[in-house]
This record gives C-alpha cells, sequence and structure tokens, in this order.
C-alpha cells in the first residue's frame, strides 16, 4: 500500500461523507478508463469513436477525462453501436 492509500483509508474511516464521494469518483474514474480501453481496443480517435457511436466528441473527451458520470443508457448505448455487450459487477468494498 502506498502512503495515499494510507491517507485514503484513514479519512474514509473518519467521515462517510469523504467515503461517500470518494468511492462516486472511484467509479467515474473506473468508467473513463474502461472507456479509453475500448477506444484504445477499436483502435479509434475520440472522434473516430464519436462517429462511430453516434456521440459528440465532447461526450467521449468528458467521460475519458472523468468530468462526466455517464448514465448506464449511455454506456450501453455506446456498447451496442459498436457490437459489444455493457457488463456490470459488484465486488465486495473492503
Amino acid at each position: 500500500m502506498s502512503a495515499i492509500d494510507d491517507v485514503v483509508r484513514e479519512e474514509c474511516a473518519k467521515s462517510p461523507e469523504f467515503a461517500a464521494e470518494y468511492h462516486k469518483e472511484v467509479e467515474r474514474l473506473d468508467a473513463a478508463l474502461a472507456l479509453v480501453k475500448l477506444r484504445d481496443e477499436e483502435g479509434m480517435t475520440q472522434r473516430q469513436f464519436a462517429a462511430a457511436t453516434g456521440k459528440t466528441q465532447s461526450t467521449i473527451a468528458r467521460i475519458e477525462n472523468g468530468n462526466m458520470n455517464p448514465s448506464i443508457k449511455l454506456l450501453r448505448e455506446i456498447a451496442e453501436a459498436l457490437g459489444r455487450k455493457l457488463e456490470f459487477r459488484f465486488v465486495k468494498v473492503g
């Protein structure tokens, strides 16, 4: 574990509000990374990816940089446009 992990763990233990916001941010970044990975697998630029999925390039950019919390509907539309299936899983925390 890194020093950052230790600080985050301590802050989460102290503040339920911090913990909730931290976990929301982790989810947003997980979605961003998954989208970047998918786009890389497809070998596309953001502009090409946007055109292929019927979304704007700015929408793709906002998701990828973590400034947008994409809805399940939006992620499903992106997946389906590329012949993919959106999957979810629940993991135990802690």
